[in-house]
């Protein structure tokens, strides 16, 4: 019945607003400090209508990561897979990452660098969720790192040991914009990626028209 397909899409758009509110609080107070109370008072619903949606807080946190994790796919991941590939693709993961920060996407900036930092010493399934997000994003840039070399954009490069640089560099950078809300330090940052992968105007190659 239409009324029930009503219910059902309310219910669903609720739920989504729920899980973006806690992917946010989550950056300042982080996955432990979410509470049912927090989330209410920040959406102006009732407890009640709060729990309707998770049976617990573990599922509130698992359904957090899936949605930060959504998020960064949307802003990071596929604007990188957009640019021409190897080094292109390289750079451009780095520089979708620090327009994520600029743009403040979240008030405690990258979801996952603090919450890698916060889970990483407790066991259990989102440990795990986390673990395996941070896995599968070194494995994205490596595997540019690996086209690069191959289309010979790259000298002498071990692609796992530059894939640890480059999220060094990301992970730096979001410490010290989070603490300064400095901009210019996102400058910065993409400078410094372009000159670690040794980038220049003559070597990037060109980006396709839209």
């Amino acid at each position: 019945m239409p009324s029930d397909r009503k219910q059902r899409a309310d219910g669903v758009r609720t739920r989504e607003a729920i899980v973006r509110e806690a992917v946010s609080l989550a950056t300042v107070e982080g996955l432990e400090g979410l509470s049912i109370g927090n989330l209410a008072s920040a959406l102006d619903m009732s407890k009640s209508g709060i729990y309707a949606h998770f049976g617990s807080k573990q599922d509130l946190q698992l359904a957090t990561v899936d949605e930060a994790a959504r998020i960064f796919q949307t802003q990071v991941i596929e604007p990188a897979l957009a640019a021409p590939p190897g080094l292109g693709q390289l750079i451009a993961v780095c520089d979708a990452f620090f327009d994520y920060l600029a743009r403040r996407t979240f008030p405690g900036g990258c979801f996952f660098a603090s919450a890698v930092l916060e889970m990483g010493s407790r066991p259990g399934p989102v440990k795990e969720e986390i673990a395996a997000f941070q896995t599968g994003f070194t494995a994205v840039i490596r595997q540019f790192a690996v086209t690069a070399l191959e289309r010979g954009e790259l000298d002498n490069e071990d692609p796992d040991s530059l894939a640890f640089e480059l999220n060094g560099i990301i992970l730096a950078t979001n410490a010290h914009f989070v603490i300064h809300q400095d901009p210019s330090v996102l400058e910065m940052a993409k400078q410094i990626v372009r000159r670690r992968v040794g980038a220049t105007s003559q070597t990037l190659p060109a980006t396709p028209p839209d």
